[in-house]
């Protein structure tokens, strides 16, 4: 199993190598939560995780993935850099609450990490120039 990390992630400059850095290319943890889903419910709804999504929010400067210039305006989404099993909520395994594994992502971020590739994540954003009056 591949062990990622927020401190590794930061050293990488780019929104497209912290994308490759992360994707898991379709394949989720081999353990999911299937009939088990409650159990990932009641950690996400937990007053340690809910304090924790926060301090992950600042830390990350609101920013898809931590990047600079990818501002999230909508939905954020705390992802766990090494996908979360049955077996660490249910043995309160210290990694689901180390900020070493987490990062703040979108859900087409997310999405893209976890089923797909780099076309599902998104777009650089338009760089704005002075006297530029196109809204879009």
């Amino acid at each position: 199993m591949i062990s990622r990390s927020y401190s590794e992630l930061i050293r990488l400059p780019t929104f497209e190598e912290r994308f490759e850095y992360l994707s898991l290319r379709g394949k989720v943890g081999r353990e999911t939560f299937g009939f088990d889903r409650y159990l990932n419910q009641m950690f996400y709804r937990s007053r340690e995780w809910k304090r924790l999504r926060n301090e992950i929010i600042v830390r990350d400067n609101g920013c898809d993935m931590g990047v600079e210039g990818f501002e999230i305006h909508q939905a954020l989404y705390i992802h766990h850099l090494n996908p979360m099993t049955v077996a660490d909520v249910e043995s309160s395994d210290p990694s689901i609450l180390d900020p070493n594994n987490l990062i703040t992502v979108t859900l087409r971020t997310h999405n893209a990490i976890h089923y797909g590739d780099g076309k599902l994540a998104p777009l650089r954003p338009i760089e704005r120039r002075p006297g530029d009056t196109k809204l879009w």
